[in-house]
């Protein structure tokens, strides 16, 4: 390459950042402009975008009511720093009061999901005087030393645990059940097993029990009906709150209500989102009860939390969702993509689950139906084909056999459709 060559934003990913900052795809692509439901590469090549980088743009693209929310702010002041109130951090604040299950009152706003579980994590010690967690076998937390030892898959792990007090229960993970049972007649095992976990390597008092409404990362695993009533109930027994991770369900993505927990009859102590909350802006949030937030101890602070740009852009998200019925639409639109994804099940062997809840959808891909054994190869292959076809779409699972979807939460059967049609044709040619 001569020296008068211009290099491509690929290449200079590749040439100026860490190689663990990876990217999707044997030839990766440059975004370089987003609207509504749609992303263009540099070549000008337009793309479904069905993951939402990560399920974080919420809305689509470039939403006006978000753009000019951001801009009017900017205008004003875009940096204010924890030591200052600010008006669109109180509003914001005042809003999710209104909004969150229970008695979860007061908020922490940080910039990422993984500071917002730190804050919650240590919330729980600080409001229960005790030091051990736990957490589930195949999740993910985020990238701090912390959050990385409640991790639950070893691919993100490239350290020992240096966090002690963390312990891993197994996951609600209906289709590869660790106990090679049946729901229902399981009894719901898995959440019984908390109390085995809890006797036998805990002091025998916990500060919380954290997990993901629909364990993400780790392959959009959803838990059972009744899941989440048995698990906050022993860990309550044991002295422990309930934190609930939002990070990836909240904002009505699993449909129907604002949170994913409101699908299960229980109330958690914390809770924490972020992703989707800002449109795509940095963002987070940690909101607790009174009788936690309050004992949060001595003086701490954010540089970034409750940024007055990304407390506007996310304020302005909530009013789109509330405005356009997104709660409802998600619902309605992600039963559609269900029945279609189901339709995909029968059609293609190679599917071993389909699965989620709303706009939070996946399909699992195996080398055999009866032994499961997972095809991580045919995910890698249906991937470059749907891409070929103009969809952009996620992958996850400990095993990485698993495709996630992430359509925007205002996304039609129009947009549905294509997705589906996309991967029904890749699936198809990944198989020859």
């Amino acid at each position: 390459m001569s020296s008068s060559t211009p290099i491509s934003a690929v290449d200079k990913h590749k040439k100026f950042l860490f190689p663990a900052v990876a990217m999707y795809y044997q030839e990766p692509i440059a975004l370089v402009r987003g609207e509504g439901h749609y992303v263009w590469d540099e070549t000008g090549r337009r793309y479904l975008d069905a993951f939402g980088g990560v399920l974080t743009v919420s809305i689509g693209h470039a939403n006006p009511k978000v753009v000019s929310a951001i801009v009017e702010q900017v205008k004003k002041i875009s940096h204010t720093s924890t030591l200052y109130a600010n008006g669109p951090q109180g509003d914001l604040a005042e809003k999710l009061a209104s909004i969150a299950p229970g008695n979860l009152k007061k908020s922490f706003f940080t910039s990422s999901g993984t500071e917002a579980n730190v804050t919650a994590m240590n919330a729980a010690r600080h409001a229960t005087g005790r030091m051990e967690l736990v957490v589930l076998r195949h999740s993910y937390s985020g990238r701090s030393a912390q959050t990385l030892t409640a991790c639950g898959q070893y691919g993100w792990k490239k350290l020992p645990a240096m966090v002690p007090g963390i312990h891993h229960a197994h996951a609600p993970y209906c289709y590869r059940c660790p106990f090679n049972l049946k729901y229902p007649d399981c009894g719901l095992k898995c959440a019984e097993d908390i109390e085995e976990l809890i006797q036998t390597e805990t002091s025998g008092e916990i500060a919380a029990f954290m997990a993901e409404t629909i364990i993400g990362s780790g392959g959009f695993i959803v838990p059972p009906p009744g899941y989440f009533e048995k698990a906050a109930a022993i860990a309550r027994k044991y002295g422990g709150l309930f934190i609930s991770d939002e990070v990836q369900t909240a904002w009505g993505r699993t449909g129907q209500h604002w949170w994913g927990i409101q699908h299960w009859n229980v109330t958690p102590d914390i809770m924490v989102s972020a992703k989707g909350m800002g449109n795509g802006t940095p963002v987070a949030m940690t909101i607790a009860t009174p009788e936690v937030a309050d004992k949060y101890p001595g003086i701490t602070f954010a540089t970034f939390g409750g940024n007055p740009v990304s407390m506007a852009a996310s304020l302005s998200t909530i009013q789109v969702i509330e405005e356009q019925n997104l709660l409802q639409n998600c619902k309605t639109t992600g039963a559609y993509l269900g029945e279609k994804f189901a339709a995909l099940k029968e059609k293609h062997p190679v599917i071993g689950d389909a699965r989620g809840l709303g706009m939070m959808q996946a399909l699992e891909l195996v080398k055999d139906r009866k032994t499961k054994e997972p095809a991580p190869q045919a995910v890698v292959k249906v991937f470059e084909e749907v891409k070929k076809r103009g969809v952009l779409i996620g992958k996850g699972g400990v095993y990485g056999n698993v495709i996630r979807t992430g359509l925007m939460l205002n996304a039609g059967k129009s947009q549905v459709d294509e997705l589906v049609e996309a991967l029904d044709e890749g699936l198809s040619a990944a198989a020859c």
